[in-house]
């Protein structure tokens, strides 16, 4: 089922929360909206399962509007945060709740409820109580619970949020599983950037009630639209500095921190006052030659599989540069010599400010 959003706004009481959002998650797609909280996402998911109404705007379900259509009419299933199991029924209860209201036979209601339980490999605890489960099985009854009618659209509403950090990861794999095999069109909304750009086909970035960036992961992470969009998808350090030089091999840009070439950019002219960013992984610390700038390492962090290093430039310039298999002896106090390739620089103009 493809979904479409046509210029949508919405306000909680003279609250405005959503802003003319736009964008159509494909047929088939595992979509995701992300952004700090407060932003919009949950209200739009809302939006999508008809809890709410847009003020302004269109929801299509394929060429079907969906303004003004009530909830149990849309044929969607949602996983909310906290599960919502019912405590006095049992997993196969609570997984055929939602077909209660279908008027189906109790034989198709079993099978209906077999096959979602099999689905999320909980075929074996269809008898215990939500409250004999994990967190986890609680999680996976859940989805079948959304999965069990069948929907046109799934909406996933932050549905890892309550579980450690191993069973986050397990979870990841279980839901692009289980998406791999029911194809539904899914809408799922986090705040969490790793959720995101391990599992999504497409994403969008959200801020104040706008949608700031559109794309696939590996884009999103690798060509922001923005500094907001660069900074939320992960870490990024930032120089500002002028450009000295454009050329066909693109831009000279004098910082601090010394001289750094990085690639021509839509807009960016000479003389212009810029902020130059790059992630941490980008850095590579080399021996001395051009294209280089001379740190100290203040700091030095081991996490197993990357040495983590602060790194004071010239002018008490800090970075943070991450680096794989790193040799021993890198000690607070050595100066070292960082270079980033210029592909790996991202240019924005400086009037734009911090958070733009």
């Amino acid at each position: 089922m493809r979904v479409v959003l046509d210029n949508v706004s919405h306000a909680l009481g003279a609250t405005p929360v959503l802003d003319g959002v736009s964008f159509t998650i494909e047929d088939h797609e595992l979509f995701f909206l992300l952004g700090p909280s407060g932003c919009g996402k949950t209200t739009l998911l809302r939006l999508v399962a008809g809890f709410y109404q847009p003020d302004k705007g269109r929801i299509l379900f394929g060429d079907r509007e969906m303004n003004g259509v009530p909830p149990h009419h849309r044929n969607t299933g949602m996983v909310f945060q906290n599960y919502a199991l019912w405590p006095h029924l049992t997993v196969a209860q609570n997984v055929a709740y939602g077909l209660e209201v279908r008027g189906m036979s109790a034989a198709q209601k079993q099978e209906r409820v077999t096959d979602a339980l099999g689905i999320v490999q909980m075929e074996a605890y269809a008898e215990r109580s939500p409250n004999q489960l994990s967190g986890g099985q609680q999680q996976r009854v859940a989805l079948a619970r959304a999965l069990v009618v069948q929907p046109d659209v799934l909406l996933l509403d932050e549905p890892l949020s309550n579980l450690d950090a191993k069973l986050r990861l397990e979870m990841r794999e279980e839901i692009r599983r289980i998406h791999a095999r029911t194809r539904i069109t899914t809408l799922y909304v986090t705040h969490d950037q790793k959720e995101a750009l391990s599992m999504a086909g497409r994403m969008a970035v959200m801020r104040s009630g706008r949608i700031e960036q559109i794309g696939p992961p590996r884009l999103l992470y690798r060509s922001p639209a923005n500094r907001f969009v660069a900074d939320f998808m992960g870490e990024t350090n930032w120089l500002s500095g002028t450009v000295t030089q454009t050329d066909a091999n693109g831009l000279s840009i004098q910082t601090g921190a010394g001289m750094w070439r990085a690639l021509s950019h839509d807009g960016i002219q000479k003389d212009q006052r810029v902020w130059m960013g790059f992630r941490p992984e980008a850095a590579r610390l080399v021996e001395p030659g051009n294209g280089c700038v001379s740190a100290v390492i203040d700091e030095t962090t081991f996490l197993g599989e990357i040495d983590q290093y602060q790194l004071t430039l010239a002018e008490n310039l800090r970075i943070k540069v991450f680096e794989q298999n790193a040799p021993e002896g890198r000690q607070p106090g050595a100066t070292v010599w960082v270079h980033v390739a210029p592909e790996h620089l991202m240019i924005f103009p400086a009037e734009n400010g911090l958070s733009a």
